[in-house]
């Protein structure tokens, strides 16, 4: 799938063996506590809590060592893969979800983790069957459904996507997470108007994020309704990205037009969330 514009937020290793050998890698961070894990064991709870609110590469660094120091350990697994996913790393991020499912095959955060590395790095084929075993083992889990949308629509299973979709909105109603999702895939197909209406509703919700204001801004500004995008992208971002945003989408606009699939996929030129390439931070958890 083509890159998203920077704005969207909605998905994100090359064998085992390289998953490994790179930690040491990564871990020349000097912080003593990286060092001594593979010494001394799994971390405690608390320690855990406060790497877990560090940056991406803190963490990548932390739970690859947590990950050596038992890998048996699913939590610390699925955690590398996250924090890889959110650096970018898509291809080892699959390698280390995969490394937690052959200790544990049906470990539903890993299973998770590997459809959304699939759909980071643009191979969401590979992401359908995790996701669709992670479904089968928790039906009620709207989180599975939703993952499911975003790999179909990559795949063209544009029905199944819906129905998908459709699935995890009974299961969790005004789900921003999945409205969100929905409408990122009405954007890369260039309906712009259809994404409008799935963000409102999802920014209506309380629990709705920044990012799905960015979202909304964007399918305005796609549609030339370049006023209230404006405004919502200068409450949310700090002026010399708001003005970046701002000028790519005045590029593309044109007042009451419905963006051609092209114009809705060219990258902007700032990046305002963590993903370079389509789907990197999914929502859908």
């Amino acid at each position: 799938m083509s890159p998203m514009p920077a704005l969207i937020a909605t998905v994100a290793l090359t064998g085992l063996t390289t998953t490994l050998t790179a930690a040491p890698a990564l871990a020349a961070d000097p912080t003593p506590m990286a060092a001594q894990q593979q010494q001394r064991g799994p971390s405690s709870a608390e320690v855990r809590a406060t790497y877990d609110r560090m940056d991406a590469l803190s963490r990548s660094v932390f739970w690859a060592s947590e990950q050596q120091a038992d890998p048996t350990d699913a939590v610390a697994g699925v955690k590398l893969a996250q924090a890889l996913r959110e650096l970018g790393r898509y291809d080892q991020a699959a390698e280390a979800a995969q490394a937690t499912l052959n200790m544990k095959p049906t470990d539903l955060d890993a299973l998770l983790e590997l459809g959304r590395a699939h759909i980071a790095r643009g191979q969401a084929f590979y992401g359908v069957a995790p996701l669709e075993k992670a479904r089968d083992l928790a039906p009620r889990d709207w989180r599975a459904y939703s993952l499911l949308g975003v790999a179909y629509e990559q795949v063209r299973r544009f029905d199944d996507a819906r129905a998908a979709w459709n699935q995890a909105l009974v299961l969790s109603p005004n789900n921003p997470d999945v409205l969100t999702n929905a409408a990122t895939a009405a954007l890369t197909q260039g309906d712009a108007p259809g994404a409008e209406t799935l963000l409102r509703r999802a920014a209506a919700q309380p629990t709705a994020s920044a990012k799905v204001r960015q979202n909304l801004a964007l399918a305005l500004g796609l549609q030339g309704k370049m006023g209230e995008a404006e405004q919502i992208l200068r409450r949310e971002l700090p002026p010399e990205q708001a003005e970046q945003n701002l000028r790519w989408l005045r590029a593309r606009a044109t007042p009451g037009a419905t963006p051609t699939t092209a114009s809705a996929q060219a990258p902007a030129p700032t990046a305002t969330t963590d993903t370079a390439r389509t789907w990197n931070s999914l929502q859908g958890g």
